[in-house]
């Protein structure tokens, strides 16, 4: 079946006009994963916030329970006994000046960076080459630290960060269709906490203004906001 005819039939699973619970809205964005690939599931959430205000920036991350159903390559900016501790815990890459002329070169292949703070300034050279791919250590994620062995750990499992972009929508992978519902569930749970406890105070009124899941080429499944536990009125 190709694709057009694939998406087609999967459209027609879904009830345009409904809004599902956690446990059945899963078990739809698996169904309608139809491709012949194992699909990254993505959650979408629309914000009560106003990101052009500095007060009202929505960024945080998470253990998802069970991983994100990938590889996750991971380097770490560090000297001397921390340099060690990161290579044992399981760092494909680790380094300081080497590691900076490295990325100038073009290299770019890890998904997350971790540094140790005595080394940013030596990172501070690759901060615009960083920067806008989302690489950038930082501390407010944890990957600013002097603990690089539980942080590279935590990144190794699964760690999602996520924050809020220019249109107040905050997208986040929580898993592969492999992984199946049950465990989708958990790890959308685990995302939607985390994102309800880094509600900013000068948000006002509905924080959580709609959430869709959906499979990389499927369908958006819309979900049932009473399903949150949401502080919607202030």
């Amino acid at each position: 079946m190709k694709a057009g005819k694939r998406f087609t039939a999967a459209v027609k699973k879904i009830d345009r006009t409904a809004r599902y619970n956690v446990q059945n809205g899963m078990k739809l964005v698996v169904d309608t994963a139809t491709a012949k690939f194992d699909e990254a599931i993505d959650v979408a959430v629309l914000l009560g916030v106003d990101p052009k205000q500095s007060d009202q920036q929505v960024r945080g991350a998470v253990d998802l329970p069970h991983g994100a159903g990938k590889t996750v390559r991971v380097v770490v900016f560090a000297k001397g006994p921390k340099e060690d501790e990161a290579k044992a815990a399981g760092a494909d890459f680790v380094g300081s000046d080497e590691l900076v002329t490295k990325i100038q070169g073009g290299w770019l292949d890890f998904d997350k960076a971790i540094a140790t703070p005595d080394m940013m300034a030596t990172v501070a050279k690759v901060a615009k080459i960083l920067g806008p791919r989302g690489l950038m250590p930082n501390p407010k994620v944890g990957t600013v630290t002097m603990n690089v062995g539980a942080a590279v750990a935590a990144e190794k499992k699964g760690k999602l960060d996520f924050r809020v972009d220019k249109a107040a929508i905050v997208h986040a992978v929580i898993g592969r269709k492999s992984m199946g519902p049950d465990k989708l569930k958990d790890n959308f749970m685990a995302f939607m906490t985390a994102l309800l406890k880094a509600k900013p105070s000068t948000s006002k009124g509905n924080y959580l203004r709609g959430v869709t899941v959906s499979s990389t080429m499927g369908p958006g499944v819309k979900m049932d906001l009473s399903d949150m536990v949401d502080t919607q009125k202030d």
